[in-house]
């Protein structure tokens, strides 16, 4: 595939590198030359000094032969302008355009993006995905990743396995014996920074991250199993009310009338603002790092403390100083991918990913075959992926057991006709099943080829 990708910050430098690692043609346009020289030092793609927007520098990326168009500047006006030109000048097939502004994803203006306005085929807003990330997150406290598929009904998530986990050193294959009825399958663990899919003989020890794939009803039991019961939070302070920390502010006020919720903002100006836009918040202006400003936001007895600034170390030295205070949770934005260990290190129970997860959504259109879902795992070592089985795809029509399963991936759930069905040996994988898998990043074309139509089946 050959792709043309607007940007190269952190976002564009992370799907540059998980396409040219895939062996896609892949050229990258950014206005600064420092950037574009350390991507083309360290990556096998083609870099191009220039504006995204500007059609001589489009043309001389080869957006005219192009598959697909990927805009991640940092500014959503050169975005949706390059997704313009490329539709009219050069009849790109599929243009993708990250849109931070809140105001152009309004309901009022949907048809603002559609083929005879602004033609853009996929719109990422971070904000919203990075917000929606944190709010599973304050419902499922005990998770340190959750992901949802099949439109809600598995959910993905991680949990680390402490000293006091009741099922480490136990092998997987008996953890189906010890609860029969649980609808919930370990799908890949990470142990000491390096990923991989467990066999059934294999046993989780203390400081492992398992990920497993759960019928959505079933997920606060399967964490309960590992040692983890905290209760969703109720009392929430939010350091930062830039876009993420208004909408998860906003939607918690909407879903759950019962939590207090205050929020920091440094910025009277903006403070002011997000006050007008909230009515049961509490909106306190000053810096989260000042200790006076959190008392008074009684982070003390805050069930979790959520850190949105704009500032890696400001989110980190402020759930810190929350936790010094009493906070009994902390939860961190952190967009530089070297600080999630150092973060974990000091005690903050989560962290949410902006590359990670604008990755994983773009991911998502870029996959072949009948891809519904991708959510990328520790900086792209492994890949969650929801696809549609069709009657061309070699897992179709045989029990599991008998199909030469490749290691490096696993089935974590099977849905049909709206059912979530557990994968045992004597599953039959069905046409139009949707199956929601684990793949090592290096197995990932092959897990495509499993689901793309083959030409007998036109």
């Amino acid at each position: 595939m050959k792709v043309v990708i607007c940007g190269a910050g952190q976002v564009g430098f992370g799907i540059a590198e998980r396409l040219a690692a895939e062996q896609n043609d892949v050229s990258i346009i950014d206005t600064s030359p420092r950037l574009i020289q350390a991507i083309t030092d360290t990556l096998d793609v083609r870099g191009f000094v220039g504006h995204g927007s500007h059609p001589d520098v489009l043309a001389r990326a080869g957006l005219d032969a192009a598959d697909m168009l990927i805009a991640v500047t940092l500014h959503d006006e050169v975005n949706m302008v390059a997704c313009q030109v490329g539709h009219a000048l050069f009849d790109v097939p599929t243009k993708i355009a990250r849109v931070r502004a809140q105001t152009y994803l309004q309901g009022q203006w949907r048809d603002l993006f559609s083929r005879d306005h602004l033609p853009i085929d996929v719109v990422i807003s971070p904000e919203i995905e990075v917000g929606e990330m944190v709010l599973r997150r304050l419902s499922l406290p005990g998770a340190i990743d959750t992901v949802n598929f099949a439109d809600g009904q598995v959910v993905v998530a991680g949990v680390r396995c402490e000293e006091d986990c009741p099922v480490i050193d136990t092998p997987l294959r008996q953890l189906t014996d010890l609860f029969p009825d649980l609808r919930a399958v370990v799908i890949a663990v990470n142990r000491k920074g390096r990923m991989f899919v467990p066999r059934s003989a294999d046993a989780l020890i203390a400081g492992d991250i398992a990920y497993f794939a759960a019928q959505a009803d079933q997920v606060v039991r399967t964490l309960s199993i590992f040692g983890h019961d905290e209760v969703p939070a109720q009392r929430v302070v939010i350091g930062g009310g830039g876009n993420i920390g208004l909408y998860v502010a906003r939607e918690l006020e909407r879903r759950n009338p019962r939590a207090r919720v205050k929020i920091i903002e440094d910025n009277a100006a903006r403070a002011e603002l997000i006050a007008q836009e909230l009515d049961r918040i509490v909106v306190l202006q000053g810096s989260a790092l000042d200790r006076v400003v959190l008392e008074e936001a009684s982070v003390g007895e805050a069930d979790t403390m959520i850190a949105v600034t704009n500032d890696d170390r400001v989110n980190i030295l402020s759930c810190l100083l929350s936790k010094e205070l009493g906070a009994r949770r902390m939860l961190s934005l952190l967009n530089d991918p070297n600080y999630p260990a150092f973060a974990r290190g000091l005690g903050i129970d989560a962290y949410v990913n902006p590359r990670q997860i604008t990755v994983s959504k773009v991911l998502q259109h870029v996959r072949k075959g009948r891809i519904r879902g991708v959510h990328s795992l520790l900086n792209g070592a492994g890949e969650v992926i929801e696809a549609e089985a069709l009657e061309t795809s070699p897992l179709v029509g045989r029990p599991l057991k008998q199909i030469d399963l490749f290691d490096g991936m696993r089935i974590g759930a099977v849905i049909r006709a709206g059912r979530v069905l557990l994968p045992r040996g004597e599953t039959v994988i069905q046409p139009r099943d949707r199956i929601v898998l684990f793949a090592l990043a290096e197995k990932v074309k092959r897990v495509e080829q499993l689901f793309r139509v083959s030409l007998e089946f036109f």
